[in-house]
């Protein structure tokens, strides 16, 4: 449909101390911002989420996230840390961050990403040359260069020396930059003597670079996907109430406490040493 200010011309005239200008004409910013959200890369089913169509209840910790989501919204771009959203699967992360990312590129039409962290691991493995490294970089320099980027599921692949450095080499590197990071995880923020910590997951390195880079906030609650579609606030928060604190099942054992061990002994020298490749794929 033609643009009935600017005749799709891009341009419309105002008039300042009965003066005419030219300026840019508003349907110009809803191209651009449409454009933003389709290289967004926001899967189908989070596309319409929205703090507004969030359904909260009375739990302090969860209303504390809203909040410091909006504000993060407000605030953007003038924002000193990201977030990293901590809780079970199935209460609403994703749906928080994705819809943070959403209203940032709708109020500013700023360049956002959103990835789940395993499938930009897959897909920068994907790239592999064993020559050149500039199919890497295609996918590496929009995630690194975001001005607001989501990584969604953090901890969730297996922690080699390649998948540390390729994470550590994107987080430094945003870190650096001043770009703001929204990331998720199911994993707790734990003591580093528990094997299942976020901690073990994502390693000391990122790990401490996380507490710098990030405002931590966890909190629990009920499987939003195993509730009917017309559940209520006061149904999540009667659901909440009456089931037991629910977190990842423990996979202790030798091999988790022998990589905790492992990471201890090295976090002290540890430098980042990018080669790129498929050095630790699974």
């Amino acid at each position: 449909m033609t643009c009935s200010t600017c005749n799709d011309s891009g341009w419309k005239t105002i008039q300042v101390n009965d003066i005419a200008r030219v300026i840019r004409c508003d349907c110009r910013r809803e191209v651009l911002i449409e454009q933003r959200l389709q290289e967004a890369r926001i899967p189908p089913r989070y596309r319409r989420c929205d703090l507004d169509n969030f359904i909260v209840y009375d739990n302090e910790q969860l209303l504390r996230t809203i909040d410091r989501a909006r504000k993060f919204i407000d605030k953007f771009p003038v924002v000193s840390k990201g977030m990293v959203l901590i809780g079970p699967p199935g209460i609403g992360k994703t749906h928080i961050a994705v819809s943070v990312l959403r209203s940032v590129i709708l109020s500013t039409g700023a360049r956002g990403l959103y990835y789940d962290t395993r499938g930009l691991l897959r897909d920068i493995r994907s790239t592999y040359n064993p020559v050149l490294n500039t199919a890497e970089m295609d996918v590496l320099r929009p995630v690194m260069e975001a001005e607001l980027l989501v990584l969604d599921d953090l901890g969730a692949e297996r922690l080699t020396d390649w998948v540390e450095e390729t994470m550590s080499l994107i987080v430094n590197t945003r870190y650096n930059e001043r770009r703001p990071t929204i990331f998720t995880s199911n994993y707790e923020d734990i003591p580093e003597g528990e094997p299942q910590s976020l901690l073990v997951r994502v390693g000391f390195r990122l790990h401490s670079r996380l507490r710098e880079m990030c405002e931590f906030l966890e909190y629990d609650g009920p499987d939003y996907r195993n509730l009917p579609p017309n559940a209520d606030a006061e149904d999540l928060y009667k659901s909440w109430k009456a089931q037991p604190r629910r977190k990842l099942p423990v996979k202790s054992g030798e091999p988790a406490r022998a990589q905790l061990r492992n990471l201890t002994r090295k976090h002290e020298k540890a430098d980042l040493k990018w080669t790129g490749g498929r050095g630790g794929s699974e």
